[in-house]
């Protein structure tokens, strides 16, 4: 971010109600915020991205903590205390491992297909999985490869990338990190490395565009 440079030009007391607005905005917002959302509600002359280090570094080593998710900053409870805020009864859906183990190769290997999720994950995937991971919101339907049947490719969504606290999928593990969370074994083959995910909106040059139809309920859509 560059140096305070326009928020000097504020009086004093214009500058810190600034950066209490700024405090009241984000805390309002149920979803994050980017600098030139916040920016179109503050005075003429502030400087958004000074006022959000400002505010960044008074909550840092509180219990919430500003963060940036996806390119956009948020209030979010401090890494440390997450124990505080777990119930005891479980969520009600929990994703099964197959889910799991499918957002987890969508989201290093995106944009990808079922047949393409299949041959990683050496069993059959079922439609069904697809279905609830895209009720999640943390999946969404790309475009179509310019292959023969032009199937469906699959990539993630900024609320994946809420949920999780990552400002892109750049910030995903490496290797080492799945190895050391208990997510990889003693049994990936020599070699094994995780790639390197990307998450470009726009389409590549091997996928076309969805069809109007891939946009109905999946109850009326063939995939």
């Amino acid at each position: 971010m560059p140096e305070p440079a326009a928020i000097t030009s504020l009086a004093p007391e214009a500058q810190r109600m600034a950066l209490r607005m700024v405090e009241a905005i984000l805390f309002a917002s149920a979803a994050p915020l980017s600098a030139s959302e916040i920016a179109a509600r503050l005075p003429e002359g502030s400087d958004v991205a000074s006022l959000i280090r400002e505010l960044q570094h008074a909550y840092s080593g509180r219990g919430v903590n500003l963060v940036q998710v996806a390119g956009k900053w948020m209030f979010r409870t401090a890494g440390d205390l997450a124990f505080l805020l777990q119930r005891e009864q479980e969520e009600p859906k929990k994703l099964s491992r197959a889910a799991l183990e499918t957002l987890a190769i969508i989201a290093y290997h995106q944009p990808v297909t079922r047949a393409e999720i299949e041959e990683i994950r050496g069993v059959s995937t079922s439609k069904g999985t697809l279905d609830v991971l895209l009720e999640t919101g943390w999946l969404r339907m790309r475009g179509r490869r310019k292959t023969p049947g032009r199937p469906i490719t699959y990539g993630t969504t900024e609320d994946f990338l809420v949920h999780f606290g990552l400002e892109s999928v750049g910030d995903l593990p490496g290797l080492e990190e799945l190895r050391g969370a208990g997510l990889l074994d003693g049994r990936i083959p020599p070699g094994f490395s995780v790639p390197e995910p990307r998450d470009a909106p726009d389409l590549t040059a091997d996928e076309d565009p969805l069809d109007p139809e891939d946009l109905l309920p999946s109850g009326l859509r063939e995939d």
